[in-house]
C-alpha cells in the first residue's frame, strides 16, 4: 500500500472508531436519561397516588418550619417540598402538624406522602429514609440557680427531664436515660412552659427552640454543649422504595447545589449545618 493510501486507511479507521465511540456515549446517555425518567415516573406514581404530593410540615421544630405572614408555612422543609413537587409535576399540599410524633403517626397511617423527620431506629420500622439534609443539636435547659452544670449531670436520680412526646429527643432519651425520669409534654414547643409550670429539673429539645424560650421567660440557662446530634431527613411510608430512591437523589442534589444552605440563610436559621453529601443515619 502506498503511503497516501495507508494514511487514508488509517484516517478511515480512526474516524470509524471515533464515530463508534461517540455512538456508544450517545446510547449510554440515552439509556441514562431513560433510566432517570423511569425512576422519576415511578416516584411520582407513589408520591402522587392521590393526585397531589401531601408533604407533612412540622411546626414543632423551628429549624425546619414556622408560620409566616398570614400563618403561611415557611422554612427549609417547605422549600424542599415545593421543589420536589415542581420536579415531579405534582400539585403540593402542605399538611401541617405541631409535633414530630403526630407526623410519624401520619406517615404510618399513609395520610401523608413525605415527611421531614429526624432519623431514629424506632421510626425505621414504619418509614423509608433518605440521607440527612440538615444536622441540628439537642440541648438541655435548666433554671439559673440549678446545681446542674454539665450534660453528664442530668442522668441522676431525682432529675425529671421534660421532652416533646414522640420527638427525636424523646426516642433518644428513652433509650439513654438510666436514672433520671422522663416527662412528656404534648409537643416540643410546650416543653419549656411545662418545665416551669411543674417545677421540673430539666427541659430537653432543639437548641434554637430552647434559646428562644430562655430569652422569652428569663431565669433559665442552657447547659453547654449538646447531648445529641439530630439528623433530619425525608421519610416516606414503608415499602415506597421508588419514592425513597428518587428523593434520596433529590436530597443529595439539593445539598450539593447549595439549595439547602441558601434556604437556611434565607429563613434566618442559625446553629444548623447542611449534612455532608452521602451521609446516612
Amino acid at each position: 500500500m502506498t503511503q497516501p493510501g495507508f494514511l487514508r486507511a488509517m484516517r478511515h479507521t480512526i474516524d470509524r472508531r471515533a464515530f463508534c465511540a461517540a455512538g456508544g456515549l450517545l446510547l449510554a446517555g440515552c439509556a441514562d436519561t431513560t433510566a432517570r425518567a423511569s425512576s422519576q415516573a415511578a416516584a411520582a406514581a407513589q408520591l402522587g397516588a392521590t393526585g397531589k404530593l401531601r408533604a407533612a410540615i412540622n411546626f414543632g421544630n423551628p429549624i425546619l418550619a414556622k408560620r409566616g405572614a398570614g400563618d403561611a408555612p415557611q422554612g427549609v422543609s417547605v422549600d424542599l417540598a415545593r421543589e420536589a413537587a415542581r420536579r415531579l409535576g405534582l400539585p403540593i399540599e402542605l399538611v401541617q402538624f405541631n409535633s414530630a410524633g403526630n407526623v410519624v403517626e401520619a406517615v404510618k397511617a399513609r395520610q401523608v406522602d413525605m415527611a421531614f423527620v429526624a432519623i431514629d431506629p424506632v421510626r425505621a420500622a414504619d418509614m423509608e429514609y433518605t440521607a440527612p439534609y440538615v444536622i441540628i443539636e439537642g440541648a438541655y435547659l435548666v433554671r439559673s440557680a440549678s446545681p446542674l452544670q454539665r450534660n453528664a449531670d442530668v442522668d441522676r436520680a431525682g432529675n425529671r427531664v421534660v421532652v416533646g412526646r414522640g420527638s427525636a429527643y424523646d426516642l433518644y432519651l428513652t433509650r439513654e436515660l438510666k436514672a433520671a425520669t422522663l416527662v412528656r409534654a404534648p409537643t416540643s414547643p410546650e416543653v419549656t412552659n411545662q418545665f416551669l409550670a411543674q417545677n421540673l429539673e430539666v427541659a430537653a429539645g432543639v437548641r434554637q427552640q430552647l434559646e428562644a424560650d430562655a430569652t422569652r421567660v428569663g431565669g433559665v440557662r442552657l447547659l453547654p454543649g449538646r447531648f445529641m446530634v439530630i439528623e433530619q431527613a425525608v421519610g416516606v411510608p414503608k415499602g415506597r422504595t421508588a419514592a425513597q430512591a428518587w428523593l434520596s437523589g433529590f436530597i443529595e442534589e439539593m445539598k450539593a447545589s447549595g439549595f439547602v444552605a441558601d434556604a437556611l440563610r434565607r429563613h434566618g436559621v442559625e446553629g444548623a449545618a447542611v449534612a455532608p453529601r452521602g451521609s446516612g443515619g
